[in-house]
């Protein structure tokens, strides 16, 4: 369905997109401070979901609605900043230490990755600028190009996200054990999800 040319020019192209420093790559670096590696790998997991779900609106043309709807588009921009700033607090209120037990940890960072890449809305007005020049419409089904296109944002989102965040579990657990270190630690995972909330609120509507 997807000539390979065109695969060969979308893979570095969403690579180098990976490799760009951005929201999601900043948000597992600090759920890896705040929780560890193996929470910031299920954070990564569920940023991909949720950039999939972002994927399949576009293919059904749905994030026409946000791009043509100013007040969809700021009300789900304030819903996103308002639960990061949620996040900030409760990582500078608990430190860097993990609540309850690891598998809760871990399922709760899935949640969290999902539901802060949903309420980007900017994440699905780059899906319907990018994709779509790689879309041949007489080529078959254009939701599922869409669809192939966005898992391969995904795969390569998962992985380099993840990793920025196992580097960051690695650092912060090697300070666990120090609770002054434990303490700046979680002020700085609330900095950067204060900073991530701060850039939604001011960013311009593309």
């Amino acid at each position: 369905m997807i000539e390979l040319q065109t695969l060969l020019v979308f893979i570095p192209a969403a690579l180098a997109l990976n490799l760009t420093p951005g929201a999601d790559m900043m948000f597992c670096f600090g759920q890896g401070l705040r929780s560890g590696a193996w929470p910031s790998v299920s954070a990564s997991a569920g940023v991909s979901v949720g950039s999939m779900i972002h994927v399949l609106f576009a293919g059904l043309g749905l994030g026409a609605a946000v791009s043509a709807l100013p007040w969809l588009f700021e009300v789900i921009r304030w819903i996103g900043a308002a639960y990061l700033l949620y996040l900030a607090w409760g990582a500078v209120r608990n430190g860097a230490c993990v609540c309850d037990t690891p598998v809760r940890s871990t399922r709760m960072a899935f949640r969290d990755g999902m539901l802060v890449n949903l309420t980007n809305p900017k994440v699905i007005l780059f899906v319907l600028a990018f994709i779509p020049q790689f879309v041949d419409p007489t080529a078959g089904s254009v939701l599922l190009q869409f669809l192939i296109f966005g898992l391969i944002i995904a795969f390569g989102g998962f992985l380099v996200n993840g990793l920025a965040g196992v580097f960051a579990g690695s650092a912060g657990r090697v300070l666990i054990g120090n609770p002054r270190a434990s303490g700046i630690i979680g002020w700085i995972t609330g900095g950067i999800f204060t900073a991530l909330a701060v850039r939604l609120v001011i960013m311009e509507r593309a």
